[in-house]
């Protein structure tokens, strides 16, 4: 028998998922069957499979230990991770800017993640022991393709983690974003549809709707123009995989440095290392009073100062088309 007492980061956790996250190859036959047979209680009383946690809350998993056995503790990240850019910090969460090249989350590769380095950041303040939590592990709420840079959305502990899901999910709020087009595209709010090829981990974008594809909506405001480059501000109104480079080069006007779907002569003469398209803004809607960030309601967030526009105006020496 193991025994788990709740802290604030299972407060509103299905007993199930709790389960779990503290197990290892445990079947949900097993796991299920255990609920039937009373081996799982709460406070010393049988307990439901959808029982919500509290923080507090005495768990007792009467399971062979073979199942946790193989299950050591959370560990911090060990490898050098590079230093967060705080934009905006509370008590739950944080908004992060993220260079490009710097991945969002661990891969193949084992290079340097934002995840990783907010970990290590919330360890060295003593807001995070990794030992002490059973399932939870400072998140991020949104993710950047490695190429691109801005502001990443992370979360401190699970409620904040939960709501500001529900709040992405929910559409309450806009993400901005600044970029530099070769070639003018057409002001104003775009619908077009695309599917997601994960073998090359390229999309296709078509005009009208087909089998397989997912409407995607963009909103395009040109704002000024420098030879054959125009700096616009992009509203997503969706957030599929590479919409807002696959749709502005549907719309004739690619990010400039995209190497998947931008001109390869002119991403070569100017010069770009990666594309220039940066998360420069978030504004919150009207959040629901009962979510604990409501608190966000109506806030900003933004960048100041993007590098992106130095980059656009060190262009004008160039020359024109």
């Amino acid at each position: 028998m193991k025994r788990f007492t709740a802290g604030t980061n299972e407060e509103g956790v299905r007993l199930s998922r709790f389960v779990q996250n503290v197990t290892v190859n445990l079947p949900n036959s097993l796991l299920y069957k255990s609920f039937r047979n009373k081996r799982i209680k709460v406070n010393g009383k049988k307990a439901d499979a959808d029982y919500r946690i509290h923080a507090g809350d005495v768990l007792e998993l009467y399971i062979n230990d073979e199942f946790f056995s193989a299950a050591p503790a959370p560990k911090a990240p060990t490898r050098r991770q590079p230093p967060v850019q705080m934009v905006y910090e509370d008590e739950n969460l944080a908004v992060l800017y993220k260079p490009a090249h710097l991945l969002c989350h661990s891969d193949r590769t084992g290079d340097a993640n934002l995840v990783d380095a907010f970990t290590a950041y919330l360890t060295q303040k003593g807001e995070y022991i990794a030992g002490q939590e059973h399932t939870f592990a400072p998140a991020l709420c949104n993710r950047l393709d490695r190429g691109t840079e801005g502001l990443v959305v992370a979360a401190k502990n699970y409620a904040a983690l939960r709501d500001m899901n529900e709040i992405i999910r929910t559409d309450l709020v806009r993400k901005e974003y600044l970029t530099i087009t070769f070639g003018k595209p057409p002001k104003g709010r775009h619908t077009a549809w695309l599917r997601h090829n994960e073998s090359n981990n390229k999309v296709q974008v078509r005009a009208d709707a087909a089998e397989g594809f997912k409407e995607i909506i963009t909103e395009v405001t040109p704002e000024k123009v420098i030879g054959p480059f125009t700096l616009c501000r992009i509203g997503l109104v969706t957030g599929r995989t590479h919409q807002i480079r696959a749709h502005l080069a549907f719309l004739g006007a690619p990010v400039l440095g995209d190497i998947k779907y931008g001109n390869r002569k002119w991403n070569e003469k100017a010069g770009l290392k990666t594309q220039a398209l940066c998360a420069v803004q978030l504004t919150f809607g009207q959040i629901p009073e009962e979510s604990s960030l409501h608190y966000l309601s109506g806030k900003q967030i933004r960048l100041e100062q993007p590098q992106i526009l130095t980059t656009f105006n060190d262009l004008a020496k160039l020359g024109p088309r």
